[in-house]
């Protein structure tokens, strides 16, 4: 709310700064004046407009600070979630007792990798990634990739 009212503010002051500016200028060059404006007026002018454009610069710098550190914060929240995910993943892993090639093709699969693409990555035979896939679907009671994923996913959700 208040970055929104920041934002709008900033806005506003820059946009009538600009505005005098441009006008002052295509006045003068139309030479549109009726009557002309004494210099201290233009003075005072000028310089309310240009404080008004060093505030927006001002108005600028803090709305970007704020922004970064709601960035940094959030990749900082992202950091710490991917952390107890993984921290999740090696839990269950061991109560399961997978061996680490198990692992492997556990977490391959959870990241929605098809058992060819496991095979590359792994250097082995499709059928060893099936073999392998089925011994971690039999060790986590569940029956296929769609279970074992829904098995953390759930786990996500109950803490809610």
């Amino acid at each position: 709310m208040r970055a929104g009212w920041l934002l709008g503010l900033l806005m506003s002051v820059q946009g009538l700064c600009a505005m005098f500016f441009v006008s002052d200028i295509m006045l003068t060059v139309l030479e549109v004046r009726a009557r002309p404006v004494s210099w201290q007026t233009r003075e005072l002018l000028e310089i309310g407009a240009a404080v008004g454009l060093i505030l927006g610069v001002v108005l600028g710098w803090i709305a970007y600070r704020r922004s970064q550190r709601r960035v940094q914060a959030a990749e900082e929240s992202l950091r710490l979630v991917q952390s107890a995910f993984k921290d999740h993943l090696e839990e269950r892993f061991s109560a399961w007792g997978l061996t680490p090639a198990e692992r492997d093709v556990a977490l391959f699969s959870i990241k929605g990798l098809s058992l060819a693409e496991i095979a590359e990555l792994r250097n082995t035979s499709d059928g060893t990634v099936k073999a392998q896939s089925n011994a971690i679907y039999r060790k986590a009671g569940v029956s296929g990739r769609p279970q074992l994923l829904s098995l953390f996913i759930e786990d996500l959700m109950a803490g809610d």
